[in-house]
Parts: C-alpha cells; structure tokens; sequence
C-alpha cells in the first residue's frame, strides 16, 4: 500500500493539440494539456515531409554563405 497524503493526485485529462486531435491520458498535471505537434501530425509518424520556411530562413542562410563560397571557388580555381 503507498503511503497517503504524500502523493500527487493521478487523474484523467485531456490533451488537445493544434491539428484538432484530442485524446484521454492519465498524468499529474492539472488540467488539459495544449500541443502544437502530435502523432497523428507529425512529419515522422505521418510520413509526410513539412518543410517550414519562417521569414525567409533558408534564403537569409544561403544569401549569408553565397560569397564565402564563391570566394572558395575562386581560390580553388587559382590554385589550379
């Protein structure tokens, strides 16, 4: 038998993520629980591939690196 009064109270709660998804688990924590990502959207579970460009990344990090590579390239090229 544990020993009463020293445990947290384990009780039923939801968990409602962004897609829409909701399910019944069993935790500690006090009241729903709000994801943004679940098993049921995401990519790894889902198979499907998401790429997410926020503001621009990808082309702010090839614009950043474009002239250190060119200048490689053009060093290489002298070496030759």
């Amino acid at each position: 038998m544990p020993k009463t009064g020293i445990h947290p109270a384990y009780s039923e709660i939801a968990v409602k993520c962004a897609c829409g998804n909701t399910f019944q688990t069993r935790s500690t924590h006090k009241g729903d629980i709000l994801l943004e990502i679940c098993a049921a959207c995401h990519p790894f579970f889902t198979g499907k591939t998401k790429l997410i460009d926020t503001a621009g990344r990808v082309d702010r990090f090839r614009r950043k690196f474009a002239a250190s590579d060119a200048a490689k390239a053009a060093a290489a090229k002298e070496t030759k």
